[in-house]
């Protein structure tokens, strides 16, 4: 990426894009230390994640649970969205702040993406403070998954930190959306943390989709090869965290059957699909869907 890059038949600069972005962000950003009543009290009969995105909903465990168990369910899952979101927001500030010693200090291109780094850290910040507020412990890595996780931000540079960006973000994004147009059996503090969130991500999904389609003209063949499959590698990741067995027992079910029906239940991949949609279509379009990665995609039951 260079500054003065421009957008193929448009005209308009990666530079303007920023200026444009930067202008946005001073018009409509949050502060959710402030924004937020951290105090409001939860509702005994709404939900975290809306029970139809639950991964048992309509699977015979989820037959058998009691509301109060799904309700527990609900909360489980929403912490671990939360989780997820605060692990790779950290990688991408790690990568962001990495490239920017290649960058131009007094570039439009470096403002935004200070700015999306404190868009990223109080996301953070609040995603902590969302857990803190519904009493549950976060599922964080340890041993070699915190190491992995330490080890990515590593290999996120330029076309592969856009990818990253994209794959960490529009899933979460058009998962969050779901929510919201779903929202009447949801907690008030779960809308408004979605609505936040979804606000601010809608800018740091356009900036990342500018960078790759700036990209993607000059990349070498093997490069575009690599790019457009190992993003693959982000369904397992997505399975392998969205239907944790940590996340069944804390509800008292047996971890390994759970985590088999969740696996296995058609109403769960069709939520991986809805939340898939967006960005697979966006890959197609740029011509980064490769081969293995689509394989990858649809056996994780995203495609």
């Amino acid at each position: 990426m260079t500054i003065s890059s421009t957008m193929p038949g448009s005209g308009t600069s990666r530079e303007d894009i920023s200026l444009r972005l930067l202008k946005g962000s001073a018009k409509k950003s949050y502060e959710p230390v402030v924004d937020i009543d951290w105090d409001a009290p939860l509702a005994e009969d709404k939900y975290f994640v809306p029970p139809q995105m639950s991964s048992l909903y309509g699977t015979p465990l989820w037959e058998q649970m009691s509301q109060q168990q799904r309700f527990e369910l609900s909360r489980q899952e929403f912490v671990n969205y939360l989780s997820m979101g605060i692990w790779f927001e950290n990688m991408l500030n790690q990568s962001l702040l990495r490239g920017m010693i290649h960058s131009s200090p007094t570039a439009h291109t470096t403002f935004y993406e200070l700015t999306e780094l404190g868009d990223e850290a109080r996301h953070m910040l609040m995603f902590g403070r969302a857990i803190e507020r519904v009493g549950v412990e976060p599922f964080w890595p340890t041993g070699n998954a915190a190491r992995r996780v330490n080890a990515m931000a590593f290999v996120f540079r330029g076309p592969m930190l856009w990818i990253a960006a994209l794959v960490g973000e529009e899933i979460f994004d058009a998962l969050q959306r779901r929510i919201l147009e779903d929202g009447d059996d949801v907690q008030p503090l779960v809308q408004r943390v979605m609505r936040i969130h979804v606000t601010e991500e809608a800018r740091h999904i356009q900036f990342a989709r500018d960078g790759i389609r700036r990209d993607v003209g000059s990349l070498s063949p093997r490069m575009r090869w690599l790019l457009a499959n190992l993003h693959g590698l982000g369904a397992r990741l997505y399975l392998q965290n969205f239907t944790r067995r940590g996340l069944y027992q804390r509800v008292g079910l047996d971890g390994a059957e759970a985590q088999r029906q969740a696996r296995a239940n058609p109403h769960f991949h069709a939520v991986q699909r809805t939340g898939f949609a967006s960005l697979g279509d966006f890959l197609d379009d740029v011509g980064l869907m490769g081969p293995m990665a689509r394989r990858m995609w649809k056996r994780s039951h995203f495609l």
